[in-house]
């Protein structure tokens, strides 16, 4: 693997920043101590300037390279999920009921790792911001560093990321032009009938029978209303309703996610949802309330910088290490706010046959932290050359 040898040679420097924070996983906004970790990193690395306190605990740190030209933006997330580790290593979660179980403990590493490298080199023109995000799994992060001007103040123009991708080839890049990753909505349906005695629905208002009617006809949207050639997923995860044998309930309560690429066929699901809920609460006597949360926007790359990220990551992985036509997941990502902001691209890179990611037993590959990298100390250089070199 073609790594950049300097690197190469921080793998273990980088494989121990990655397990200390592997112990101290935090949630949210609140990535106090991941944080103060970073910052201590990043001023022994000697960067010019270090930027705390963004989103709560994010961080901007500030590379000069060799005379001017513009800024390039790469970005690590640092936040961890709700959930108990079954790992088993040594450096397990020191934070019971919190673990690293999607990789933003490599991410931080891989950025890290490619912020020495370049501080010591400075091998390009212009600056690198080093986005140090919180708060990607829950609470949009991404969006609150974008709100709070990170785009402008640091004159960002374009903007790159890495996710490391379990079960995918080792050390193989995955990325496309425009959509990559899907927009993820929230949909809420609070049913009120009239509760009574089981023994006599007639004098109910039966919230149960309902909402299955709701939830099925909720699953015609995709199988009866969208065009086949858009990707649309709508998903019912909840249902709620009810406390024992014998009794009639008063209210259901439905809840799940909808997941799409292009904002017509969002704004369509929505219309449709509107109308079977207040058709179906029509049908059978009852109140039904529909509550639409928008989240996270499709993450969408710019199509000349995916093809220039597929480029650089074949100067790491080579030609056949690079996949520049992945097919879009419906998962979310919350580096879309940033890539609304300004043109760049999102990458995956392939760390082998692991468990998958939010598992109590997923862990990050530590060797695949190099490659990372490697990708994001070339980008920098291939994007802004120093003039005459």
């Amino acid at each position: 693997m073609p790594v950049v040898n300097r690197i190469a040679d921080m793998s273990t420097e980088m494989t121990e920043w990655r397990q200390h924070l592997h112990t101290i996983p935090e949630l949210g906004l609140e990535c106090h101590q991941t944080a103060a970790f970073v910052a201590e990193r990043l001023r022994e690395f000697g960067v010019d300037a270090v930027h705390e306190g963004i989103a709560k605990t994010g961080i901007v740190a500030i590379i000069e390279g060799r005379g001017a030209g513009p800024t390039i933006g790469l970005r690590a997330d640092m936040d961890a999920l709700p959930m108990t580790e079954e790992t088993g290593v040594e450096y397990a979660s020191k934070h019971p009921g919190k673990m690293h179980a999607c990789g933003h403990d490599g991410h931080t590493a891989m950025l890290l790792g490619a912020a020495k490298y370049l501080t010591e080199t400075r091998n390009f023109a212009g600056r690198v911001a080093l986005i140090f995000q919180p708060a990607e799994e829950f609470g949009g992060g991404g969006e609150v560093m974008v709100r709070e001007g990170i785009m402008e103040k640091f004159e960002i123009s374009q903007v790159y990321a890495i996710h490391n991708a379990p079960g995918k080839d080792f050390g193989k890049f995955h990325t496309t032009p425009g959509p990559i990753m899907a927009a993820a909505d929230t949909f809420h349906i609070h049913v009120t009938g009239k509760g009574g005695h089981a023994a006599r629905p007639f004098d109910a208002i039966d919230p149960v029978v309902a909402a299955c009617s709701i939830v099925q006809a909720l699953q015609t949207i995709v199988s009866r209303n969208h065009n086949t050639k858009d990707t649309l997923v709508v998903s019912t995860t909840q249902i709620h309703t009810g406390t024992t044998d014998n009794v009639i309930p008063e209210t259901a309560y439905i809840n799940g996610t909808v997941r799409t690429f292009d904002k017509e066929v969002q704004a369509m699901v929505v219309k449709r949802m509107e109308e079977i809920v207040a058709g179906q609460a029509a049908s059978f006597g009852l109140k039904a309330e529909l509550t639409f949360e928008f989240g996270y926007p499709p993450t969408v790359n710019d199509a000349e910088k995916a093809a220039f990220a597929a480029e650089v990551a074949a100067d790491v992985a080579g030609a056949a290490g690079v996949d520049d036509r992945v097919t879009p997941v419906m998962g979310a990502e919350d580096f879309s706010y940033m890539l609304e902001a300004r043109p760049g691209a999102y990458l995956m890179l392939g760390q082998g046959d692991t468990a998958g990611v939010h598992h109590p037993k997923y862990n990050f590959n530590d060797e695949i932290a190099p490659i990372g990298a490697s990708f994001f100390a070339r980008i920098v250089e291939r994007a802004q050359p120093v003039a005459g070199a």
